[in-house]
């Protein structure tokens, strides 16, 4: 197969003078707490950026004047969530930079992407369903981007606050082409497999991983392989490669009985997996191996995300904590790749990541 051609999805940041921007953040939880700290303590050392609007699940609080804090006490005492009133604050600014920063994992946000950028207010986000999941809403959110002339900051989608998908897109601007790319995407994964050693119950590092606040809300989407198979579909896109979700070869780690219950039930049965995994450990260890779970798009254009057992050599057996590896083999990086890793989890480093997407699209 021909090697696969790299799309740059962005086009050229628009240069604003003093700018000033405009900005609602969507959910405070562990993400989205962690970058109105990040926007408070770092109030005095950047651009002014105004807080127009916050919004989580329940409340929402919108002043196009500029929210002054605490912010989070006064949206507890708000009225209900309204996504409407987003659009309405951000074009009653006067500032020439708007942007919502989604840090929500929320489908029903995710869906507004595409409308809000159509209006030509830019988005910046971590949530991956818009780009990571049907092809067919890849493709709108393209073109509502090109007609509203709107910038999509998604470096936060894929490796937190590492630059995987800027080295992605840098290598096509200069006309190299990717043959292959592997890898572990998931931080709370890596954590996960980095950290068990058949010692403790594979359950009691899930739920550190929790805390520590390297999962999804619910985190059989990280032990389902959706989480890691959304970041696939979006970096292969980003190399021109328009996979479908079906397309992805996805192998999980949560059986079919316990998909099916809700999320209360699903924590009250969680030990159940603690013996699936157990069982892929000791098999690996019997042959002098260690479990990694990969990504990968092959020169056969072949996507798989799933439990693997690698050799103590292989890159990826030597990752520590909640570090992401991203492997790219291409025309010019064919004999050694070019690798970025790193942190890939944690409301820390993603955060950052969306306040550098925000501050990068003001110019």
């Amino acid at each position: 197969m021909s090697a696969l051609a790299l799309a740059v999805s962005n086009p050229p940041r628009a240069r604003h003078d003093d700018a000033d921007i405009a900005a609602v953040v969507l959910g405070t939880g562990l993400v989205g707490g962690a970058l109105l700290r990040l926007l408070d303590e770092t109030a005095g050392r950047r651009r002014g950026l105004r807080l127009v609007g916050v919004a989580n699940s329940r409340h929402s609080l919108f002043d196009k004047d500029g929210l002054a804090p605490p912010v989070i006490e006064r949206l507890e005492l708000a009225a209900g969530c309204d996504l409407d009133a987003v659009a309405a604050v951000l074009l009653a600014c006067d500032a020439p930079v708007r942007v919502v920063i989604d840090a929500t994992p929320a489908a029903a946000v995710a869906q507004r992407h595409a409308r809000w950028l159509a209006q030509g207010i830019h988005v910046v986000t971590a949530n991956k369903i818009a780009q990571g999941g049907r092809l067919q809403d890849w493709h709108e959110l393209q073109r509502a981007r090109r007609h509203g002339g709107a910038q999509y900051g998604d470096s936060a989608t894929v490796g937190a606050g590492l630059p995987a998908l800027a080295s992605l897109r840098r290598l096509g601007r200069t006309g190299d082409r990717l043959v292959a790319l592997d890898g572990v995407l998931s931080g709370s994964l890596s954590f996960l497999f980095n950290r068990y050693d058949g010692t403790q119950p594979f359950s009691a590092l899930l739920q550190e991983a929790r805390e520590r606040g390297y999962t999804e809300p619910d985190p059989r989407a990280d032990l389902s392989g959706a989480d890691v198979a959304r970041k696939l579909l979006i970096l292969a896109r980003a190399a021109g490669v328009e996979l479908d979700e079906a397309a992805v070869e996805v192998e999980g780690l949560v059986p079919a009985h316990l998909a099916r219950l809700d999320s209360v039930e699903f924590q009250a049965r969680l030990g159940e997996i603690d013996a699936v995994v157990d069982t892929h450990f000791r098999t690996a260890q019997a042959q002098g191996k260690v479990l990694r779970y990969l990504a990968s798009l092959d020169t056969d254009g072949r996507a798989r995300v799933g439990l693997r057992a690698v050799d103590a050599d292989h890159p990826c057996a030597a990752l520590r904590g909640a570090d992401n590896l991203f492997a790219f083999t291409t025309e010019r990086y064919r004999e050694r790749p070019l690798v970025v890793v790193g942190p890939g989890a944690g409301a820390d480093v993603t955060a950052q990541g969306l306040l550098a997407d925000a501050l990068d699209i003001a110019g």
